[in-house]
């Protein structure tokens, strides 16, 4: 019966011909159907009974079949990917796993495009324009002007952690302001803390400026005005430069940190306690921002807010997925709140 099989498929494929690829066609005479029925086989969510499925699968097997992406988008018109455009490696990983499982699940592939700094994204969207993605996803920053491209070239797209006023662009965003207010009021509940101190992001980071001018802002609020300031990079080592930059200007430890994301503030912590022999958080406090993986290990215990990434990432895949289907729709804007993670970085 094996034997027979296999003789059979041979003979399938001699039957097409040995000179050129199988295609949808081939598929659909050698199973008796129509070549739309192959297609819908092919197609994520597309209705089609289970004979007919089992009987083209049959057929693509015994004839070797494989689609051709690139055929059926000149068919449809689409490319049947999308464009990540990410900055802020550190975090995003995650961010990017979310995105890619979700769009995977609707048979859409992932085109990834990394940033060094926000400021390179010119470049990165004539790179993009290339590969004629059906949208995107942009988490970084975007100038009026940048938005108004994708507008002149027809191509969806949504913003990730980027919230825009004055532009008519869909976007997902963790509420820092509101994140950076919760931090701020914890460490402000223990009266020894005396000395706060903000360590911001990079200078053209828009996530970093609306976290530290949050957290300097609240503190004002809250009477706090013996507050210092410095700058990383979103990166470990810029957290360990950061505590040493501000006890060399200003003569001391500050009581209390607060980070505008965790892969700088896990920095300061190791610092506090490597260089300067301090417990954390008994000698000083130091809080981030994001909930990234590693400040959930147990030598770390990171307090934060964690950003959810899950509902994030679900919001975002259906906007663009909803604009691509449907371009008439308008604008959208989705603000989650992050969820306080109170880990053991804080006195209590």
């Amino acid at each position: 019966m094996v034997e027979k099989a296999k003789e059979k498929q041979t003979q399938a494929k001699r039957t097409v011909g040995q000179k050129r690829n199988v295609t949808s066609y081939d598929v659909a005479k050698h199973a008796g159907v129509s070549q739309s029925a192959v297609s819908r086989c092919f197609k994520t969510g597309a209705s089609v009974s289970k004979k007919t499925r089992e009987k083209v699968m049959k057929s693509v097997k015994d004839l070797g079949y494989r689609p051709n992406a690139i055929a059926r988008g000149l068919i449809t018109r689409r490319s049947n990917m999308v464009g990540v455009i990410v900055s802020n490696l550190n975090f995003y990983p995650e961010i990017l796993s979310e995105l890619s499982t979700r769009f995977a699940e609707r048979g859409v592939h992932v085109l990834l495009f990394t940033l060094d700094h926000e400021s390179d994204v010119a470049r990165t969207i004539d790179e993009v324009s290339q590969y004629q993605v059906d949208g995107v996803v942009a988490a970084a920053h975007l100038t009026l002007e940048q938005i108004q491209m994708f507008e002149d070239r027809n191509v969806p797209l949504v913003s990730y952690n980027r919230s825009y006023q004055d532009a008519p662009v869909s976007s997902v965003c963790c509420d820092q302001v509101e994140g950076e207010k919760r931090l701020v009021n914890l460490l402000a509940e223990h009266k020894q803390h005396k000395f706060f101190a903000v360590v911001s992001g990079p200078k053209d980071s828009v996530v970093s400026m609306q976290r530290t001018q949050g957290a300097i802002d609240q503190m004002k609020a809250l009477g706090i005005e013996d507050v210092a300031q410095v700058s990383g990079d979103y990166t470990y080592p810029s957290g360990r430069n950061a505590l040493r930059e501000l006890v060399e200007e200003y003569g001391r430890v500050p009581d209390a940190i607060v980070c505008a994301n965790d892969m700088m503030a896990l920095g300061c912590v190791d610092e506090a306690r490597h260089s300067f022999k301090l417990q954390v958080p008994n000698d000083v406090s130091i809080v981030g921002f994001d909930g990234v993986r590693s400040a959930a290990w147990l030598s770390y215990d990171l307090t934060t807010i964690q950003q959810p990434v899950e509902s994030m990432a679900e919001a975002a895949v259906d906007m663009l997925l909803e604009r691509i289907n449907n371009d008439q729709l308008p604008p959208e804007k989705r603000s989650f709140s992050g969820v306080l993670r109170s880990g053991a970085t804080v006195k209590t």
